[in-house]
């Protein structure tokens, strides 16, 4: 018995609409925990002063803004820029937060480096499984 094959479904403008909203939620949402995250790690247990939250503000809107630059233009790059785009971002990321705690440089930038490193491993394993090569046929 055969099944006659389902219609192709055109996207409407709510599901457009919901797609947009979502691809600017998540560098927000992101966002927002970062500067919590990186507020919180710069009180020290101490009180909440105007700049922890003005330093929370700040890496906030900074890690939304580049968030969304690097989902912006990513699509663009090739799998290995678009992998090592991603690991700088959480090197940098990272980076930043762990110096907060008052390592040393050293630690820190080794530290880094690693997640790094792990990150454009698992992103550039993920794009190379997935992405259609334009060399292939």
């Amino acid at each position: 018995m055969t099944h006659a094959a389902p219609a192709p479904r055109t996207p409407t403008a709510a599901t457009r609409t919901a797609a947009a909203s979502a691809k600017l939620a998540i560098p927000a949402l992101g966002g927002i925990v970062y500067g919590f995250w990186t507020s919180g790690i710069d009180r020290h247990s101490g009180p909440i002063t105007g700049w922890n939250v003005l330093l929370g503000v700040v890496s906030a809107v900074l890690f939304a803004v580049v968030a969304q630059g690097i989902h912006t233009v990513a699509p663009r790059l090739p799998r290995e820029a678009r992998a090592l785009t991603w690991a700088v971002f959480a090197g940098i990321s990272f980076g930043f937060l762990y110096s907060l705690t008052d390592a040393s440089i050293l630690k820190s930038s080794g530290i880094s480096l690693v997640i790094a490193a792990g990150v454009f491993a698992v992103v550039f394993y993920r794009y190379y499984t997935t992405e259609e090569s334009t060399t292939r046929r």
